[in-house]
């Protein structure tokens, strides 16, 4: 139908890219539905999703924050993944019942899809952050074998974090301060290891404090990977690229996880040969 439609809410919702992503696909695909943003306060949240079973065109909606764990309250059911990791970042209706994702999992993972089809002897990955997207990252970390150090402002909270969503791993706690002084610490052969370090905190997004990382507590051949999308080019990913280091940047993430949306919300897989050109879009 021509009027079916998706959408994204959230409060703030205005500086969401998810219009722009989900409306380039539909236009490659020549396809009629529509993706649009909708403004939802907290105390309209139970509203808008009464309002929404009751229309036959809408297809679900992508949910930012603050509604991720509000929302749970008002989905059928939850997929194991969204479970797991306690928010949703995707409702969808599915026959008469709403159904909770979250598609920030396989969002991150997608530009990795290379190196977790390798074997490794050893994979160690250090994540920067206790908060939402923390959670995801662990869990999808945890899930694919790697042993995670988190380093947080609170380590107690990101030591119960790990045993959270990774209780079987030898998984690690530190303070954020750990990684901003040099350290002189000499890394074994890491032939046939995957090294990660990953910014998963605000840190270093357009109007937070940089964050602080030495890339002497890298291993060689790390990849560095930051999550944020204003700016693209962070800090700590130049310093990474200065240092040697693979980068990947916001977008990869954010992409990956439209993706597996769209699928969900149209049917149809996102066309991602137009990767590159969607890109440009995305920093006009």
């Amino acid at each position: 139908m021509s009027g079916q439609y998706a959408e994204v809410i959230g409060d703030p919702i205005a500086h969401s890219k998810s219009p722009a992503i989900h409306n380039f696909w539909l236009e490659r695909l020549e396809s009629t539905p529509n993706y649009r943003a909708k403004h939802v306060e907290s105390g309209d949240l139970e509203d808008y999703i009464t309002a929404r079973r009751g229309d036959p065109d809408w297809r679900g909606c992508n949910i930012t924050m603050p509604h991720k764990q509000a929302v749970i309250d008002h989905a059928d059911r939850l997929d194991q993944v969204a479970t797991q990791i306690g928010a949703v970042n995707t409702l969808v209706r599915e026959g008469d019942q709403l159904v909770g994702y979250n598609t920030d999992a396989a969002g991150f993972l997608e530009p990795l899809r290379g190196e977790l089809s390798q074997e490794h002897y050893f994979r160690m990955a250090r994540v920067l952050g206790t908060g939402g997207a923390a959670r995801a990252i662990v869990a999808a970390l945890a899930a694919h074998g790697f042993t995670i150090v988190l380093a947080g402002r609170n380590p107690d909270k990101a030591r119960d974090l790990l045993d959270e969503l990774a209780p079987d791993g030898e998984h690690h706690a530190v303070h954020l301060s750990h990684f901003a002084e040099p350290t002189n610490f000499v890394f074994d052969d890491r032939e046939g290891c995957l090294d990660l370090v990953v910014n998963a905190s605000p840190l270093g997004m357009r109007g937070q404090p940089e964050l602080t990382f030495d890339w002497s507590h890298a291993p060689p051949g790390s990849i560095a990977y930051d999550i944020i999308t204003d700016p693209l080019e962070t800090e700590f990913l130049k310093n990474a690229r200065q240092a040697g280091h693979r980068t990947i940047d916001g977008y990869a993430m954010l992409i990956g996880q439209a993706a597996a949306a769209f699928e969900r919300f149209f049917g149809q897989a996102a066309p991602r040969t137009h990767d590159a050109q969607l890109r440009e879009l995305l920093t006009r």
